[in-house]
């Protein structure tokens, strides 16, 4: 069994969900020589977010913004507000979908459903890059 793991950092992004899923295959080039194993995928964040949801309508990424501001709205009693009134409520965000994602790997590809994509979903007005932790483990071809 191997293991191998990279550090990305994807661009900083609007607030709200973006698909990422090409984006990760795209920068961990080791992927391809599993033939099968396991992925997680780690983001070192607390105000923005990973999910798999819905990779081909983009209406269903502005639902999932607008219901995430519902549940967590910035217009609460928080304490914590000196990053701003967008910080708390993305902490909340991300505690409840969370930063990692266990995706297996098939022939050197992640091992999706038909309609699935990895969402980062950011939090932030002012969002700064990104860091993923990606780790491989498996057999390799």
């Amino acid at each position: 069994m191997s293991w191998e793991q990279t550090t990305i950092v994807l661009p900083a992004k609007s607030r709200g969900c973006h698909l990422i899923t090409k984006e990760i295959e795209g920068r961990v080039a080791q992927l391809r020589t599993y033939s099968v194993g396991l992925a997680n995928i780690f983001l070192q964040h607390t105000s923005a977010s990973l999910t798999l949801n819905e990779n081909a309508d983009p209406d269903v990424r502005t639902d999932m913004e607008m219901a995430l501001n519902t549940i967590a709205p910035e217009d609460l009693p928080y304490i914590h507000t000196y990053e701003g009134p967008d910080d708390m409520p993305g902490h909340l965000k991300s505690s409840l979908l969370g930063v990692s994602l266990n995706i297996p790997i098939t022939n050197g590809r992640f091992n999706l459903g038909t309609w699935q994509g990895i969402y980062l979903c950011e939090h932030r007005d002012e969002a700064t890059p990104r860091k993923v932790v990606v780790t491989l483990q498996g057999q390799k071809k």
